[in-house]
């Protein structure tokens, strides 16, 4: 390998954790020598995969790291660079009447989206700009190894040197987060984990995203949320994920195109409960793996959806299912699944908290648990990498830091760019 001369600032990961500190350190100190790295073809993260951004603290903000008035504080610098365009909620007393009555929580939130088409769009600028400052970008490069003591980050391609490093790879590169801990002995717990459904209707069983696009409902009792909701032109995905053993499985998510797209009608959106390992404790990417394995297993390789209707008269679903024109009377948006019974993969505990869930939530929206309503499982959610911090600016090494989601240190992209910045203000000793 050739070794490259060396640089102030060496990032691995161009989602948002990573972006926002090179702009901070690029509008502090303009002249810096940084290099963003990524192994993908394309600048990551939550900007490329619908771009749904939330202003309003906690959400996205871990309560261990953040305080609010430091949250208000990143926002206004967050803002400048996303620049979004803050979407109106209405007529949405109602719904929070109904919830409180049932001691849910619908929290409203400052809310912006640009849909995965602009926000490939939005990108693209960003990343121009990144360059237009002076950074180095460098697509299709993966990381390996880090060697501290020498200040070498070795890549499939190449030796660089750092004088300091940034890694933030996302929820995809919690693998590779994970082999760096453990190389250079820093001290971590990856024991929680969000597991759930993707849960997919006509919008006339959702009328809500009318007035408010991406409703946050918090059911306390049963420690579920609803996440990521997608309406309009909406569209579930799955993601393809690999075990530490070379084993694929998947996990379902949502997106959503802009209004330049055409609509189907359709909403989308995540119901997703917090599992805590600690009896004994236990790593959530490996009970992660698990379920995602078993889930690929009994849908013969891909993932699993069942209509509501089926799983109340507590039977799977079947191709009929998705060819019945009368109460099951829309297609899914994502094909390659397999009909079946999400009762036999999912863990009980977990299905009956997020069953509850949905109860209480069909009683706040009254449709959502129409027959036609399909539920896709599973959806995954691995950020619960938690680094042993030596300083508030989530530094774990002398001159490395683990920010983003991946590292635990946010949820979304706005929390994660603003984990960027005030890595940034550790490495100007302004934090």
């Amino acid at each position: 390998m050739i070794q490259t001369t060396d640089y102030d600032c060496v990032i691995i990961g161009t989602g948002p954790a990573g972006l926002g500190t090179a702009f901070h350190l690029l509008k502090a100190r303009p002249g810096m020598k940084i290099l963003l790295l990524d192994k993908e073809p394309a600048s990551t993260g939550g900007l490329r995969n619908d771009c749904k951004m939330n202003f309003t603290y906690p959400i996205g903000f871990p309560l261990e790291y953040w305080k609010k008035e430091e949250a208000d504080e990143y926002f206004k610098e967050v803002k400048e660079y996303l620049k979004p365009e803050i979407m109106p909620k209405m007529n949405i007393r109602t719904y929070m009447n109904r919830a409180e009555k049932l001691g849910v929580q619908l929290i409203k939130i400052e809310q912006a989206h640009l849909g995965t088409d602009k926000g490939r769009i939005l990108i693209k600028k960003l990343m121009e700009e990144i360059k237009e400052k002076g950074a180095e970008v460098s697509l299709k490069e993966k990381a390996l190894r880090v060697n501290a003591g020498g200040k070498i980050l070795e890549t499939d391609k190449r030796e660089i040197l750092y004088h300091t490093l940034i890694i933030a790879p996302g929820r995809s590169g919690f693998r590779f987060l994970q082999s760096v801990m453990d190389s250079l002995t820093i001290q971590y717990m990856d024991n929680m984990i969000d597991i759930g459904i993707r849960i997919e209707t006509p919008l006339k069983n959702y009328p809500i995203v009318e007035d408010y696009y991406d409703p946050k409902f918090i059911f306390p009792e049963n420690n579920v949320r609803t996440f990521c909701t997608n309406s309009k032109r909406a569209y579930v995905v799955k993601e393809k994920y690999t075990t530490k053993y070379g084993k694929p499985y998947y996990s379902v998510n949502g997106h959503a195109f802009s209004e330049n797209k055409k609509e189907n009608g359709l909403v989308n959106f995540a119901m997703l409960k917090t599992v805590r390992l600690t009896k004994p404790l236990a790593s959530g990417q490996d009970f992660a793996e698990i379920l995602g394995l078993q889930a690929v297993l009994l849908g013969g390789g891909n993932p699993i959806i069942q209509r509501v209707g089926d799983f109340r008269l507590g039977k799977r679903s079947s191709s009929e299912s998705f060819t019945d024109n009368d109460l099951y009377n829309f297609e899914p948006s994502l094909k390659s699944c397999s009909p079946g019974d999400i009762s036999l993969s999912m863990p009980a505990r977990i299905l009956r908290a997020i069953w509850r869930s949905m109860k209480m939530l069909d009683t706040i929206i009254p449709g959502i648990l129409h027959p036609s309503t399909i539920m896709y499982y599973p959806e995954i959610k691995l950020y619960a990498n938690k680094p042993s911090f030596i300083d508030d600016n989530f530094r774990v090494k002398d001159t490395i830091y683990m920010i983003g989601d991946g590292a635990g240190t946010s949820r979304g992209i706005t929390a994660a760019w603003a984990s960027g910045i005030r890595a940034a203000k550790g490495i100007l000793g302004s934090g």
